[in-house]
């Protein structure tokens, strides 16, 4: 069961359109408790850092998405599902998740701001999750990027303008700036592959 967090904000119909197309089921996450019942989770994105703290933090999912993050079982972080995962944004001068040390700050670029469209994603080092995505063009928006402290943990990188982390990851946890439900064939494939994660998960827990 792939849990998708609800946190009063995100694309919750694109993703879950997207999940449903695939075969793949799901339920909405809303407490601490709905995580005890889900084998993977993805953390939809659209929405600014703050906000969406203030709801974990009123629902008491924050330290139930801090203490999933430790499990081992796969995370899909998506746009603001991935900025959340580090320590503090410069949008709204927030504190967020503290899962990865580092922070969110403003894309500098002489490009416009916000990025807005298609631009490829160039894989950075082998990834589960990530495979046959280097090159790929995938959708964009956003005005804010991550600042990882550890650049081991870096997945791949996007030009516009700059260059800018586009993927990270560490273990099950993966987290993309681009949305890859609305990122058509592509990212499809993308969410195929953390839905077959979720089946070995699954599978996992059963044996």
């Amino acid at each position: 069961m792939i849990g998708v967090v609800d946190y009063g904000a995100g694309n919750l119909a694109s993703v879950t359109n997207a999940l449903g197309f695939l075969g793949a089921p799901w339920r909405l996450v809303r407490t601490s408790a709905d995580l005890q019942v889900v084998d993977s989770l993805v953390f939809p994105g659209v929405g600014a850092a703050r906000p969406a703290m203030d709801q974990l933090r009123a629902s008491g999912l924050d330290q139930g998405l801090v203490e999933y993050l430790h499990s081992g079982r796969p995370y899909l972080g998506i746009c603001l599902g991935l900025q959340l995962l580090f320590q503090h944004s410069a949008e709204d001068d927030s504190l967020c998740l503290g899962f990865f040390a580092g922070k969110v700050v403003r894309l500098t670029t002489s490009q416009k701001v916000p990025h807005v469209g298609w631009n490829t994603v160039d894989v950075t080092r082998p990834t589960p999750g990530l495979e046959g995505v280097d090159g790929t063009y995938f959708y964009f928006t956003h005005s804010y990027v991550v600042q990882p402290t550890n650049r081991d943990v870096v997945s791949a990188v996007t030009e516009h303008g700059r260059a800018f982390v586009s993927a990270v990851a560490q273990g099950q946890i993966l987290g993309v700036q681009f949305h890859p439900e609305r990122s058509g064939r592509d990212g499809l494939r993308l969410l195929h592959q953390f839905c077959l994660r979720a089946v070995a998960e699954t599978r996992t827990h059963a044996g």
